[in-house]
């Protein structure tokens, strides 16, 4: 047989090995059976096979070792087989990239790699590459029918715009995924909407005026409740203990609920309320700008808690 391959680098070049795993890219890995028959029942079954001592039209021998084609390139072999070695040999590999887990993923359950298959489902829950590609997690997921995965993955596309953008593992699901997706993002955004409807959430956390002068727009003089100098809207909206509150904080409710609606999360939060501090500061208001950022502080983390407690009761349809 003509042979056009060539070697894996160290470990899996080793003059002891007593099998070559040639992969789809024509690099042969010269491995032991002992450590992938104890790490996969496949290979134990695989190897209990006698095999052929001479070459054949069915059987190649390499330097006196029967060569075994794999249908995985050698990237993934790579990582799949560094899985399976002791550490004394081979360090794990760190699978950072959502390919790379992905093909690990598929070819541990190829080929009965349980504890491997543990790694790789901890890779696409990595909360990094979450934050960086909820949508393509969740579509590999999906794939991999990982109940607990998809679920994260999709509490995570929530940091998104509801309407996506095309991403490269798009093909891993049908259309009707994708609508349940997209679905669970809309009435989570309507649900975290809603909040702003009905602010006992905030009053209650609060309790009175007094707890939060620099929300309110109030101040106390001389045993009297007196407004600060910020602009009043015309008309009251997102009134808190039946005060009128100031246009700075009209504003960034109708900036904040309105862009919660398409990615309801904290994040959106934030952002938003990064730019209501920096803009009261600079309107020196001396009753509101000394505490906003402080208050703006207590707000986010009461607001995060709500949109968490939101979000938990809407369900992802899932077909598995």
């Amino acid at each position: 047989m003509s042979d056009d391959s060539s070697y894996a680098a160290t470990p899996f070049d080793h003059s002891k090995a007593d099998v070559i795993l040639r992969s789809s890219d024509n690099i042969d890995f010269r491995v032991f059976k002992l450590f992938l028959s104890l790490a996969s029942p496949f290979f134990e079954t695989l190897f209990d096979i006698p095999q052929p001592a001479q070459e054949s039209d069915h059987q190649e021998i390499k330097d006196g070792l029967v060569v075994v084609p794999i249908s995985e390139d050698s990237k993934t072999l790579d990582a799949l087989l560094r899985f399976c070695y002791p550490c004394t040999l081979a360090d794990d590999p760190k699978l950072e990239v959502l390919k790379d887990a992905m093909d690990v993923l598929e070819a541990a359950r190829k080929y009965s790699l349980d504890a491997i298959e543990i790694k790789a489902r901890q890779a696409i829950s990595n909360p990094k590459i979450l934050e960086a590609e909820p949508l393509r997690c969740f579509a590999i997921a999906h794939r991999g029918r990982l109940r607990a995965e998809s679920l994260l993955a999709a509490r995570y596309t929530l940091m998104q715009p509801l309407i996506p953008s095309w991403f490269q593992e798009i093909e891993l699901i049908t259309a009707a995924d994708l609508l349940s997706l997209l679905t669970y993002h809309r009435r989570c955004g309507d649900a975290v909407y809603a909040l702003g409807l009905d602010l006992s959430w905030i009053t209650s956390h609060y309790g009175s005026s007094a707890t939060c002068s620099w929300l309110s727009g109030n101040h106390h003089d001389h045993g009297r409740n007196r407004n600060c100098g910020c602009p009043r809207p015309v008309v009251s909206t997102y009134m808190l203990f039946d005060m009128n509150s100031p246009q700075w904080w009209v504003d960034f409710m109708d900036k904040t609920f309105e862009a919660l609606r398409d990615k309801p999360c904290k994040a959106t939060v934030q952002a938003s309320s990064e730019k209501i501090v920096k803009s009261v500061k600079a309107a020196g208001c001396p009753s509101c700008a000394p505490k906003i950022a402080d208050g703006m502080r207590d707000l986010l983390d009461l607001f995060a808690r709500k949109i968490e407690e939101t979000v938990s009761q809407i369900e992802l349809k899932l077909e598995f």
